[in-house]
């Protein structure tokens, strides 16, 4: 088993890329720590993991709120006294609005999930990866962290900041055994369509990313992030840091 007695947290694991991530970490012989705000599809994960004998605890809230993603990184440390490895998944799409038409309240939101949850549990875990020596992160980016043409602005930007927060991550930990890296999905089958309310989308915006989205050879599965995610938290990766690393069926090649 890859990841055999790893301590791993999983935010968004309730659906898509996280809860196939948490599903084969837990195969591997994690043993998980798992967040979501949806409550009944977590209670799921976590029955599957169980059922199968792996081991997992949850917590439910919304990785946006510090004191949620502060006491999901606690959970670990608390039950298990240490963390290996963090992926902050979790994360929400805009409204395919352009610059001229973004909301303030779209900006703080999308913001507020894609890049502060990502810190904060960040934040909270690297100390923790200091004292024991080493340990790895996984951001989830997105294909729009190095194109503009697939989301609204307010997407787009977070996801460039995930990137950014990467790899000031990897420089600055490297020598105290800490890697992080990103994952770069291009279309993957996930229920992230949730959070963009049809009636709140812009169309002119929308069409325009349809546009580049039609460029795409595939749309992936979330077991095939799943995969990439489980290379960045085995030990086969040790030397992989600092990395943004595409998985998007070549549409970034356009």
């Amino acid at each position: 088993m890859r990841l055999q007695g790893k301590i791993v947290v999983i935010t968004g694991a309730a659906s898509g890329m996280g809860r196939a991530t948490a599903l084969r970490f837990a195969a591997e012989g994690a043993k998980l720590v798992i967040g979501d705000r949806h409550e009944q599809r977590l209670k799921e994960v976590v029955a599957l993991i169980r059922a199968a004998g792996g081991e997992v605890r949850s917590a439910l809230g919304d990785i946006s709120r510090r004191e949620v993603a502060e006491a999901l990184v606690d959970l670990a440390v608390s039950t298990h006294g240490r963390i290996d490895v963090l992926m902050n998944n979790a994360g929400i799409m805009d409204h395919f609005q352009g610059v001229g038409e973004l909301s303030d309240d779209v900006w703080r939101a999308v913001f507020a999930t894609n890049v502060d949850g990502p810190m904060y549990t960040s934040r909270r875990a690297l100390p923790h990866m200091v004292k024991q020596g080493g340990g790895s992160i996984i951001n989830v980016s997105s294909m729009s962290g190095y194109s503009g043409a697939s989301a609204g602005a307010a997407y787009t930007a977070s996801k460039h900041a995930v990137l950014g927060l990467t790899r000031a991550t990897a420089w600055r930990y490297a020598k105290q055994g800490i890697r992080c890296n990103a994952i770069c999905p291009g279309a993957v089958r996930t229920n992230i369509e949730e959070s963009m309310p049809r009636d709140k989308i812009d169309p002119a915006g929308f069409e325009r990313a349809s546009a580049f989205f039609m460029l795409t050879a595939a749309i992936l599965e979330p077991e095939e992030i799943a995969s990439l995610a489980l290379y960045l938290a085995s030990d086969e990766s040790k030397f992989v840091n600092g990395a943004a690393i595409g998985a998007d069926a070549g549409m970034s090649a356009a």
